[in-house]
């Protein structure tokens, strides 16, 4: 399973952190955008040229270090279908470093448009009989407040794709509680616990190996005491964590999402990487060098606090 390889990844590597590619032109170096408006012109296919070279960049700098990169989609799609050929060609390079692709997409709908939704981002599209791979990423995170419904189309092309979704249950976004602590009478829990329940719920036809199914939950660094009431809660729940470093969440924050191996979670970090070249005040042509050093201080910070990673016998 696919889950399987990322955690064998994150054994590896000793390390349990994702960088995110959300690029936007503000974080990419100048020349790097010259030569691409100079070749393209000052339009979206240059925009999106320049994004294309920066990860390219960063995926080289980062691949030795980081198992696993999360394009979100939303970055791509603003520069039009020359910005979203820029992320499927991102997917596609960053697969060829070896690294597992979480796209997130943050999906969410029922029947048919919901399987168009598994085909693109995880499956394969049929054209005149021939099977494609339109994006081909190995995890999407979808919304899972339809319900079953709109879960179902997805588990079926999991599993016949060895691919994996991560369910938002718990975001880091201050406002999440308007919606995700509204107490479920009936059931006297939070409403991001009975979705998470949901999660082990749907797991269940996705076991893996190690212990997590492929069905992953989102659940952020900022709510450290949600995050280790959840852990606890869905033992079988591979956890996708956001919110670490520029929104608030700190190491000692995230350990709460591990397992006593070490694992069972992702963290995720986007901008601190992707411009740690501006923080630093480095030669702008070491961008992917910076990027390295802050993956590589951020994998640090948060081994301080877990000792170690290993996968269960």
């Amino acid at each position: 399973m696919s889950m399987d390889r990322l955690l064998e990844n994150i054994t590896r590597k000793q390390n349990p952190t994702v960088a995110g590619l959300d690029p936007k032109l503000d974080y990419i170096p100048a020349y790097i955008k010259e030569e691409c408006f100079e070749t393209y012109g000052k339009n979206l296919e240059g925009a999106a040229q320049a994004l294309l070279a920066f990860n390219k960049g960063l995926i080289d700098g980062l691949c030795g270090v980081v198992p696993a990169v999360k394009p979100q989609a939303a970055y791509y799609e603003m520069y039009g279908w020359q910005g979203v050929r820029a992320l499927a060609w991102t997917i596609a390079y960053a697969k060829e470093k070896g690294l597992y692709v979480i796209t997130d997409g943050k999906r969410n709908d029922i029947g048919a448009t919901m399987q168009a939704y598994a085909a693109a981002h995880l499956g394969v599209t049929q054209v005149e009989g021939e099977d494609l791979e339109a994006f081909g990423a190995d995890a999407l995170t979808v919304n899972g407040y339809l319900g079953t419904d709109g879960i179902d189309p997805l588990l079926k092309v999991c599993g016949a794709q060895d691919k994996e979704i991560f369910v938002l249950v718990k975001t880091s976004n201050p406002s999440s509680g308007e919606f995700q602590d509204q107490m479920m009478h009936a059931m006297y829990e939070p409403l991001y616990r009975a979705m998470g329940n949901m999660c082990q719920k749907w797991g269940q036809s996705l076991p893996g190996k190690y212990g997590y199914s492929g069905v992953g939950a989102v659940v952020g660094a900022t709510y450290p005491k949600q995050l280790k009431e959840l852990r606890k809660a869905l033992p079988d729940t591979f956890f996708l964590v956001p919110g670490y470093g520029a929104q608030g969440g700190a190491a000692k924050d995230v350990a709460m999402g591990f397992d006593k191996h070490g694992l069972g979670a992702i963290v995720n970090s986007s901008r601190a990487i992707m411009c740690a070249w501006q923080k630093e005040g480095c030669d702008p042509k070491d961008f992917a060098g910076a990027a390295c050093r802050e993956a590589v201080r951020m994998r640090d910070e948060i081994m301080a606090e877990l000792g170690g990673i290993s996968l269960p016998v």
